[in-house]
């Protein structure tokens, strides 16, 4: 996996930049500790993954948003938990709301690219790593030549300029080949997960394809190697660790762009093993929740739509009226009963949500505990 140095220009200026080496024949020669630990990480994403199996929506729901919002935190992009969910719910097609703010619907862009990752089968190619930056960046501020395209100009990662820069990626004329080769590689199933998942990231980060949003991106296809790969509908928010040690994480990328794969893969393997036990934290968490909820709602009559409603809140924590009358299909007057009902009870509360184009406002209820889980650990 040698690179090596070549010389590009920026404003007339020579720049040196690093060229890493190919991939796709990468051999996984770990010594035992590493070893051990990428299989201790498989062991405890296929657990998580049991736990996330099946019909329930409340598992995928809570680590996907987890996983978009830390990816996010790493970028410095951040906002209040239940913006973001007030912004998902008006995109899904129930309310003509208009997007607000930038930051907020930022983030639910990050977790929706997330959400389309996983829940696509077909490989991974370099159309499909566009397709994920167009949608990723939607919403930002970024020259719209450069949105779903690779960049066309010299990056740089640190600094003011690439002449005082941490690091110079490749130029351009070397990005579709670079791809090309990750995607190879990607392809690959004699290499464990963790070992493989680990490589492509390091690898995308190295090459820095995008103009903005490549650790993003990068972080996605962790998400998307781990789930293909060991077969679990959602894997741990992995983001989630790497926010929480940012430092090592930028560290570990350093040392395996300088040639010490076998480093970065420990360190990797480490945080997807902390990520999956602190999922199954946050799984026990939520099951505890709703079953308080179901506990203090227990007055209510057996058929009231109240109960139906607690069942939707994991994978619609934000609510109008009119989306539990569609989803329950009851009256609307019957859901804002029921929403009222559940308010009393502190289980959801009014908050003032997206302003539609047209019309009036509708009245959006929040499940605040609920988001809680994920949000404060991002």
């Amino acid at each position: 996996m040698a690179g090596r140095t070549v010389r590009a220009t920026w404003e007339g200026r020579p720049v040196d930049a690093w060229i890493p080496g190919r991939i796709v024949r990468v051999k996984a020669a770990w010594s035992a500790p590493t070893v051990r630990a990428t299989e201790r990480a498989t062991a405890g994403v296929i657990r998580m993954g049991d736990r996330s199996a099946g019909p329930l929506e409340v598992p995928a729901r809570l680590l996907l948003r987890s996983e978009g919002l830390a990816s996010s935190a790493i970028e410095g992009v951040r906002a209040p938990v239940a913006e973001v969910a007030l912004i998902e719910a008006a995109r899904d097609g129930r309310t003509a709301a208009a997007l607000s703010p930038e930051t907020a619907g930022w983030i639910a862009d990050n977790l929706a690219v997330v959400a389309e990752a996983l829940s696509d089968p077909r490989p991974v190619t370099p159309a499909k790593l566009r397709a994920w930056h167009k949608r990723l960046m939607s919403h930002a501020d970024l020259d719209p030549t450069l949105v779903g395209r690779w960049r066309d100009r010299l990056g740089w990662v640190g600094g003011a300029n690439p002449l005082v820069a941490a690091y110079v990626p490749p130029p351009p004329s070397h990005i579709a080949d670079l791809v090309d080769d990750l995607v190879a590689f990607l392809a690959r199933t004699d290499l464990d997960a963790i070992s493989q998942a680990a490589i492509a990231h390091g690898q995308f980060e190295v090459i820095h394809p995008f103009a903005d949003g490549n650790g993003r991106i990068g972080r996605i296809l962790i998400s998307r190697t781990l789930s293909s790969r060991l077969a679990v509908p959602v894997p741990p928010p992995v983001s989630v660790q790497l926010a929480r040690h940012v430092g090592g994480y930028l560290a570990g990328l350093t040392r395996f762009r300088q040639g010490d794969v076998e480093g970065w893969v420990r360190w990797f393997a480490e945080a997807v093993e902390a990520a999956a036990a602190g999922s199954s934290a946050v799984l026990d968490a939520a099951a505890a929740l709703l079953e308080r909820w179901r506990t203090i709602t227990a007055d209510l009559r057996q058929d009231a739509v109240a109960h139906r409603i607690i069942d939707l809140l994991p994978a619609h924590p934000a609510l109008t009226a009119g989306v539990v009358a569609d989803l329950c299909d009851v009256s609307p007057q019957a859901a804002r009963l029921a929403l009222a009902q559940l308010a009393e009870r502190g289980i959801v509360a009014p908050v003032e949500g997206p302003r539609p184009v047209t019309g009036r406002p509708a009245q959006w209820w929040v499940a605040g505990e609920l988001l809680n889980l994920v949000g404060g650990r991002s």
